[in-house]
């Protein structure tokens, strides 16, 4: 089964949106197999976006996600990696569709509320910094034959 990294910002954690981004993971039918609030280290930070190190806006970046803490997560589910990208919506709140988490309630692309892995291969790494294998928990949802074929 697929895992992806989730993370809500500090402007998530900050407005609310905790329990709201975690009910549209979970009404999609994905499991939520890891979950933690957290304040972030500089070096998690930065080891995080290190693909991003080389652009103007990495100091900024890595100092609004130590800024407050955040809600690290991990789900699991078929097609789980490119469903979340569809479910958060575009980088840009502004070009992010109704429906989506960045789309009803983003304001700007420095405040876009959530990460999400974009490939398995940068989903796996991800967990790979966020969580050890102790804060993972595998199960299944009795719901999972009403899900899946």
């Amino acid at each position: 089964m697929e895992r992806t990294f989730i993370m809500i910002k500090p402007d998530g954690v900050q407005r609310g949106l905790v329990g709201e981004v975690i009910g549209r993971f979970e009404a999609k039918g994905f499991t939520l197999v890891g979950l933690k609030l957290m304040s972030v280290s500089k070096e998690l930070a930065e080891e995080h976006y290190d693909v991003h190190k080389e652009r103007p806006f990495f100091g900024s970046l890595v100092e609004f996600i130590c800024s407050s803490p955040v809600v690290a997560m991990v789900w699991e589910g078929e097609g789980v990696v490119a469903s979340a990208r569809k479910l958060i919506g575009a980088t840009n709140p502004l070009s992010a569709e109704p429906g989506t988490i960045r789309g009803d309630f983003g304001v700007s692309v420095g405040r876009n509320l959530i990460h999400g892995s974009d490939a398995i291969e940068t989903a796996q790494r991800e967990i790979s910094l966020w969580f050890n294998e102790k804060e993972l928990s595998s199960w299944e949802p009795t719901v999972k034959t009403w899900l899946y074929e």
